[in-house]
């Protein structure tokens, strides 16, 4: 299982959470590459900000001591939720191409029903004109996207609106998380684990395979 090499502080605690009793500097934060949320324990005598881009692997943390463990939506404070969605716009728009490809690759998830219509904001006639135009020629990037598509919301804050549903668990699909990890499984703390596959590091696993591999199904 790959882990994230880096991620963006929602919040920091100096002194730790208030129920802790170890008094340990931790930071709440949200990896990069496959969405994540962390607790990590912050070198002592350092200090991180909030937004701020942080080493989280092994081999490049010079603000993180150790990754405690994997964090559900629940368990994020205030702050880290208020920043939550400010640092998922970022990682959207440093990942652009490769969510502008999920748009050209993505495939239905039953005869009924197609991965398009899991992106809020996203109807019928939206998704035919998606498919129709990406026939024609793949997207290039998100501003294509809306030139070629009338009425297209912002493709990347419908990307951001789609992981914070997946983040929250408000649906049993998972096109760009990593599933909730199963009790016992190796990973973060032994809150690792994730279900789907992953591909060649080019994205999180999820439905059909994982975006990683390509999504099956294509029109």
């Amino acid at each position: 299982m790959k882990m994230e090499e880096w991620g963006y502080v929602l919040d920091y605690l100096p002194t730790g959470k208030p129920m802790d009793r170890t008094f340990e500097a931790v930071a709440q934060v949200v990896g990069d590459r496959y969405l994540t949320l962390l607790e990590v324990i912050i070198i002592k005598g350092k200090d991180v900000k909030i937004d701020q881009k942080i080493g989280i692997g092994k081999d490049n943390r010079s603000e993180v001591e150790k990754i405690k463990r994997r964090m559900q939506f629940s368990e994020l404070t205030n702050n880290a939720r208020s920043a939550l969605p400010k640092a998922l716009e970022k990682i959207v728009g440093e990942r652009e191409n490769e969510f502008v490809n999920f748009f050209n690759r993505c495939g239905p998830i039953t005869l009924r029903q197609h991965q398009l219509e899991l992106i809020p904001g996203i109807g019928k006639k939206h998704m035919e004109d998606l498919l129709s135009e990406r026939e024609k020629e793949p997207f290039k990037s998100f501003e294509e996207m809306k030139a070629r598509i009338a009425l297209l919301p912002n493709p990347a804050h419908m990307i951001v609106d789609r992981i914070m549903i997946e983040l929250e668990g408000k649906d049993k699909y998972y096109l760009f998380v990593r599933p909730p990890a199963l009790a016992g499984t190796e990973g973060y703390g032994g809150h690792g684990g994730y279900g789907g596959e992953h591909g060649s590091g080019h994205g999180p696993g999820g439905y059909s395979g994982g975006y990683g591999h390509g999504f099956r199904g294509r029109r």
